[in-house]
């Protein structure tokens, strides 16, 4: 039991990852005037209608609700740049730089923001095709871990394929390690463990003891 909740508390939710995708910063167009808001996490502001400003999503899907702004898709969200992603994936064996919270940042703006999307069903489906190679590299990569691998590298993968392997590589380096110890068994005279008995002579006499 304890190993399993270890298990799971390695990784982390998909609600989890998006809000800290929340803080990652985007450009809103507000359509009306405000004065510049104070918050512990920043000054945002001043507001003034038709000029772009950059806010954190969180903010930024508040406003939308709101009615309060348009929010432009940041730059790696465009046809061209995802179709130029995509068939670097395709082609290349390691993995395209993209925003570490690429897939929750998509998702956040596709729920609240899909009419600013110019194209938003195909840039949906580039996005899901780039997360479909990248996931095959990813389960490939795996394939290739062996109990003589000290350690997994991998360069440019987000914050959600991250946490996806994560408790996989985790839970194999760990058995690799065990399976590769010189000594499985407990040591003896630890709490727990069996008590350490000398072994005695087959012809030594047996000791009695006389009673007091």
């Amino acid at each position: 039991m304890a190993n399993q909740s270890d298990a799971h508390s390695s990784a982390i939710s998909a609600a989890e990852l998006e809000f800290l995708a929340e803080d990652e910063m985007v450009e809103v167009v507000p359509n009306m005037r405000m004065e510049p808001l104070n918050l512990i996490c920043g000054d945002f502001g001043p507001f003034h209608p038709q000029i772009p400003i950059q806010v954190p999503l969180w903010l930024a899907v508040a406003l939308k609700k709101r009615g309060k702004c348009t929010i432009k898709p940041p730059e790696w969200m465009s046809i061209e740049k995802l179709t130029q992603v995509l068939e670097a994936e395709r082609d290349f064996e390691g993995f395209e730089p993209l925003p570490f919270h690429y897939v929750e940042i998509s998702r956040l703006l596709f729920d609240h923001a899909r009419e600013d999307i110019q194209d938003v069903y195909m840039v949906r489906s580039l996005i899901e095709d780039i997360k479909d190679v990248r996931f095959h590299k990813l389960g490939t990569g795996l394939e290739k871990i062996t109990e003589l691998s000290p350690g997994v590298k991998l360069k440019n993968v987000s914050a959600m394929e991250t946490n996806v392997v994560r408790p996989f590589v985790t839970k194999a380096l760990e058995t690799f390690h065990k399976l590769r110890s010189p000594d499985l068994l407990p040591e003896s005279g630890g709490g727990g463990g069996l008590p350490n008995r000398q072994r005695r002579p087959m012809n030594a006499p047996t000791r009695v003891t006389k009673p007091r």
